[in-house]
């Protein structure tokens, strides 16, 4: 194994429970009132989950060369902060009018642990908390920038998108579309938001974008992948929801074969954002990413 990649996964692990720590704290206590909505939250949020989107949002801001004595204002919020809007989506996205699962990173799904009222009212108020935090961080570009991650032209508009393929046959562009927006945007905003918060300038702020876009894309193309094949054990929740919910997916659409070898033309072209450069954090997650069976 190269020393890159134990480097890569030594950061991974460090990364995660820099991540965890911090979410820890900057979450309410769950004695705290309201306590059963506190509870809910740090329920979902502390349920573990691979932490790619501050770990991205991280490996961004240091490529960067962000000042590691502001970190715990900036970036250490920030990331907190991105954690924290995945998870609400999570929550929102299990609740029975939407895909209805029962199980997320093998617990029962916040709706089922609690119940539907207080899964959505834990998701509202992490959505609020992370526009807080990210409000801390002092910088507007990235409250600016998660808003547009998650909003209708991004997670939110993909989400959509998606509830209204359901069913229904859709061509490859529509597709992308929707992957693009529903799990691209807040994965391409991370990296971004690690960028700007670091003062990096425009040449290079526009090369990590292209990053964050193809590995964006080829995360969620993956992921379609593995609802067919993956262990749901490794996965923590139950494999062919796709297929039981009529969604629509990249094999769906083009086929397994040829959705596997998109992924893997993603990646390259993120991995080429960093030709003629030393090896890094950010090329090896690329890499990671299209392994990844989890």
């Amino acid at each position: 194994m190269s020393a890159i990649a134990v480097n890569g996964i030594d950061y991974l692990r460090d990364a995660r429970e820099l991540t965890d720590r911090l979410l820890d704290r900057l979450m309410p206590s769950a004695d705290t009132d309201p306590r059963l909505l506190h509870e809910a939250m740090r329920y979902s949020v502390m349920a573990g989950g691979k932490r790619l989107r501050p770990i991205l949002a991280l490996a961004a801001y240091e490529y960067c060369g962000g000042s590691a004595d502001e970190a715990e204002q900036t970036i250490h919020k920030a990331m907190a902060s991105l954690e924290m809007v995945h998870t609400y989506s999570l929550i929102h996205d299990d609740l029975p009018c939407m895909d209805d699962d029962d199980l997320r990173r093998g617990i029962p799904t916040c709706h089922k642990k609690f119940n539907e009222a207080v899964a959505t009212l834990a998701g509202d108020a992490l959505h609020v908390l992370a526009f807080q935090l990210m409000a801390e961080t002092g910088d507007n570009a990235v409250v600016l920038e998660l808003a547009e991650a998650v909003g209708t032209s991004g997670m939110l508009g993909g989400q959509m998108a998606d509830l209204e393929a359901e069913g229904r046959t859709i061509g490859r562009d529509e597709l992308i579309n929707i992957h693009t927006r529903k799990t691209g945007a807040l994965l391409r905003g991370s990296v971004r938001i690690g960028a700007i918060l670091a003062g990096t300038d425009n040449e290079t702020l526009a090369r990590l974008t292209t990053y964050g876009e193809k590995t964006g894309l080829a995360f969620q193309i993956i992921d379609d992948i593995l609802d067919i094949e993956g262990d749901q054990q490794l996965l923590g929740k139950l494999v062919g929801s796709d297929t039981k919910n009529q969604k629509a997916t990249y094999p769906g659409v083009i086929g397994l074969d040829a959705a596997k070898q998109e992924a893997r033309q993603l990646i390259d072209q993120a991995l080429a954002v960093f030709d003629g450069e030393e090896d890094n954090v950010l090329r090896f997650i690329a890499g990671y990413i299209g392994q990844r069976n989890s």
